[in-house]
């Protein structure tokens, strides 16, 4: 198998994109996230449907578009085959509206059925192919990392080996089956031996001979009454006949006087008929000299020289050729113009575009321009700023120099003063305290003494020693009251050194953050005036750039000049193309009307002949008619003549005797009948039984039977289960046995000279890789490069096997591989470029790559290059050279 093309509209990030593929190795290169896996998803889309996306229908469809579709061209076991898948939104949800695959034996419509034989084709559904040709983007690792009886499904799955499975199971279920209908079997056996014997009991036999002898007997009873029954019931007819006889003479002939009178205007019917059918004769007569007339006139117009309707049909042959030779010219010219507007279009808007990319370009230089002015002018800003910042800088370290003490010691100065003022303000409240505990004891001393006591021990004042105490009392309240003023002075002055001390602090605070603030915009000064020459530079290279695009332009331009004048000589040829055509088809319409004419006229001819012999018709219909009419009035005649009054009179006395006889005899006859019923009835029931026993007894035998040949299909079914099992075995171990064969041929491609010796793959695909020295090791201890570079030559050598086959060549997809160097570094990129060449030697016709690696571009036969417009979120490719893109 083989992508020709794929045709995209709104698939994700890509609006409208078609790419040609080719054989050999064809890279797929751009910056992450510009769409380039995206063109593979659209291929897998287009093979395998919803199955093959990441998310619904929805996610696939492009931002504001309302449908998406997809067209994938390509070949097959030497056929040619393209699937359109069309996506529209339906209400809420996205829905396949069209789903068809053409191939070389006509279209297949319906999403099922597109599907179904594509994997008919490629042999594998959608999982099948990931796991063999498409590597996508983070699954390097996937068969790796599985387990290993999850590699065994896949790979198994990729060899058709997965079909013995299912072979196998159902032979399983076959066999499970078999048994669960034996076993049923055997239970129906034992039942219907069980009801046999109960019935045996009841002795049905000597039931029946008894039932039949009491049957006889009424039986024979009813026979003599029947018969006297019998020739009452003759009599009885015999007279309801004649009187019917009568009844249906009468009848009769009423219905002979109806016919005749029904015959005798059917033939004058017919006659008017015949005289219709003549008229139409002449008139299609005159329709023919008219035809013929018409037809003379349009000969005399041609060049035909015998004017029969081969000749106009062998004429009209020959024109429809010319027509259809100058149509395929007018499509050929057609074709031709549309590729020059298609390049016209291209052009300009190649033009257009590199035109509005000088003008933005330019735009932006001016717009730079001004910021290069603005970033001056704020320079100049930030200059006067720094000259401002200086004076005040100055101005607070001349009020730091005056300070009491050193700048270093303000901190220290300002905690010292503080710590002073409060040891103060602590003195001056006890002091207080003091004062007021003094002045309290005065109070009550000068109380006491007023009332003649002892201020100390409250006794008559006379002779106490205690009271020249109050005067020392009186001078210590004097002497708080002057410390306290001295305190209050002190604290006061404190306060005042506190309140320098704290402008001082904070003087030097703003000192430190003005030459920090001095600091930051010398710093954004330089920050300013590098952008303002980067910004020049800027502002030189869009110039540049604007200049290019302008000229680029204007050879765009004068190619679409060039285009358009080369569609403008194929409209041109188109027209005199259409000119000679319409000429023809006038001669074609005149001839279509000769070759109508002839058949017209040879219709008339045939309605003529076909009314003649209808007329013909209707006259021999009458003659049979009048035969019919005669014969019915004879009869009519002879039926009045046969006619007898006495014979009546007969019937009616027969009549009434033989229904008195009836109604005396059949009520005993018919409780005779009951009797002899109800003894049938019994009799039915027990032959019923005697049936059903001999019918338990057949059954009974066949279900033997089939019990004996169910246990020998059990018995088949469990070898034919081995035997699938066995020969899927025995087939894996042949694959295993090739694959590892061309697994180890590919890893010695990728690794030869290096540290690994071989790798083992067992019959259960458990792989081991051994060193030089005989190491074992799992694939899990390689590194990450050399596990990634490991499954690729997995995927390889399974995609070999799958191309080679076990005996022959097998059809097979492109390998394609989507982001393969996620995992390498650059030592591993280039023996990855080694392996794909090696799968080119090795046959494989067309390998696709995607990767944003330059070192890739090397490998590759054919180049494109994927881009996305930052501006619409759109994905566009465009084939590069090789050498180009090579760094």
């Amino acid at each position: 198998m083989k992508f020709e093309r794929v045709r995209i509209r709104n698939f994700k990030s890509h609006a409208d994109t078609d790419l040609s593929l080719g054989p050999g190795v064809t890279v797929i290169h751009g910056v992450n996230g510009s769409g380039k896996s995206s063109l593979l998803e659209a291929c897998f889309f287009a093979l395998y449907g919803a199955s093959a996306i990441d998310g619904t229908l929805d996610d696939a469809i492009a931002n504001g578009a309302e449908d998406m579709a997809v067209a994938l061209s390509f070949t097959h076991a030497g056929g040619d085959y393209r699937v359109d898948r069309e996506v529209k939104i339906r209400g809420e949800t996205a829905q396949t509206t069209t789903c068809v695959l053409e191939t070389p034996n006509g279209s297949i419509e319906q999403v099922t059925d597109v599907e179904a034989h594509i994997e008919e084709l490629l042999r594998m559904d959608a999982e099948a192919f990931v796991n063999c040709a498409y590597v996508r983007q983070g699954e390097v690792n996937k068969l790796i990392n599985a387990s290993p009886s999850e590699r065994q499904d896949m790979i198994d799955e990729l060899l058709q080996l997965g079909t013995l499975e299912t072979y196998r199971e159902r032979a399983s279920d076959a066999r499970v089956g078999v048994k669960r209908v034996r076993d049923r079997k055997r239970e129906l056996l034992a039942d219907r031996e069980e009801t046999i014997a109960d019935k045996e009991k009841t002795d049905l036999h000597g039931q029946l001979n008894e039932l039949e002898s009491d049957l006889s007997a009424v039986t024979d009873e009813i026979e003599t009454k029947e018969r006297g029954c019998l020739a009452a019931e003759k009599a009885l007819e015999d007279a309801e006949d004649t009187l019917s006889e009568y009844e249906a003479s009468r009848e009769e002939i009423d219905e002979l006087e109806t016919e005749i009178e029904e015959l005798t205007a059917t033939i004058a019917e017919t006659e008017r008929e015949r005289e219709a059918i003549e008229k139409r004769v002449r008139s299609l007569r005159e329709t023919i000299e008219s035809l013929e007339s018409d037809l003379d006139e349009r000969l005399a117009e041609t060049e035909l020289g015998t004017p029969d309707s081969d000749a106009v049909e062998a004429r009209l042959e020959a024109i429809e050729d010319e027509i259809d030779s100058i149509r395929d010219r007018i499509e050929e010219r057609r074709l031709e113009a549309r590729d020059h507007v298609n390049d016209v279009e291209n052009a300009r808007e190649r033009a257009v575009e590199l035109r509005t990319q000088s003008e933005d370009r330019r735009e932006k230089a001016d717009r730079l321009e001004s910021e290069v002015e603005s970033g001056r002018s704020e320079l100049d800003e930030r200059r006067d700023r720094i000259e401002e910042l200086d004076e005040r800088i100055e101005a607070l370290r001349v009020t730091i120099d005056e300070a009491p003490a050193e700048r270093d010691e303000l901190e220290a100065h300002h905690d010292s003063v503080r710590e002073d003022l409060s040891a103060r303000r602590e003195r001056l409240a006890e002091l207080r305290t003091e004062l007021k505990n003094a002045r309290e004891s005065v109070q009550e001393a000068e109380r006491l003494l007023d009332e003649g006591k002892c201020p100390e021990c409250g006794q008559p004042i006379d002779g106490s020693p205690h009271v020249e105490g109050i005067e020392a009392d009186r001078e210590r309240v004097s002497d708080l009251e002057s410390e306290i003023e001295a305190v209050e002075s002190e604290i006061e002055t404190l306060e005042g050194t506190v309140e320098r001390a704290d402008e001082l602090r904070e003087t030097a605070t703003e000192l430190d953050r003005l030459i920090e603030n001095r600091e930051n915009v010398l710093r954004l000064i330089e920050q300013r005036r590098e952008r303002v020459a980067e910004t020049v530079e800027r502002i030189e290279s869009l110039r540049e750039a604007a200049d290019d695009h302008e000229a680029r332009a204007s050879e765009f331009e004068e190619r679409a000049t060039e285009r358009e004048r080369e569609a403008e000589t194929a409209r041109e040829s188109i027209g005199e193309l259409n000119g000679e055509k319409a000429r023809l088809d006038e001669r074609r319409e005149r001839l279509e009307r000769i070759d109508e004419l002839f058949d017209e006229i040879d219709d008339t001819e045939r309605e003529i002949e076909t009314l003649r012999e209808r007329r013909a018709n209707r006259a021999e219909l009458n003659d049979q008619r009048r035969e019919r009419l005669s014969d019915k009035r004879e009869r009519r005649e002879e039926l009045e003549t046969e006619f007898d009054e006495s014979a009546v009179e007969t019937a009616v006395e027969k009549k009434r005797k033989a229904k008195s006889y009836l109604t005396e005899f059949e009520p005993l006859l018919e409780d005779k009948r009951e009797q002899r019923d109800e003894l049938q009835s019994r009799l039915g029931a027990v032959k019923n039984e005697l049936d059903e026993l001999a019918s338990l007894k057949e059954q009974r035998e066949e279900l033997r039977s089939t019990v004996e040949r169910l246990e020998s299909l059990y018995d088949e079914a469990a070898r034919l289960q081995e035997t699938y099992g066995e020969l899927r075995r025995e087939l894996r171990q042949r694959n295993v046995d090739r694959l590892e064969t061309m697994l180890n041929e590919t890893f010695d491609l990728v690794y030869q000279n290096d540290s690994y010796a071989r790798i083992e793959l067992d019959g259960e695909y458990e792989l081991t890789v051994y060193q030089k020295d005989g190491t074992p090791l799992d694939p899990d201890q390689l590194s990450g490069g050399e596990r990634a570079l490991f499954n690729l030559s997995l995927r390889c050598a399974i995609y070999r096997l799958l191309s080679e086959g076990i005996e022959g060549r097998a059809p097979t997809p492109p390998l394609i591989l989507d982001e393969p160097t996620v995992f390498l570094d650059s030592g591993h990129v280039s023996k990855l470029v080694e392996l794909i060449e090696s799968m080119t030697e090795h046959g494989v016709e067309q390998i696709v790559v995607v990767s944003h690696d330059e070192e890739l571009v090397g490998a590759a036969d054919d180049l494109v290059a994927v881009r996305k417009d930052p501006t619409t979120n759109r994905s566009s490719i465009e084939r590069s050279a090789i050498a180009e893109a090579l760094p």
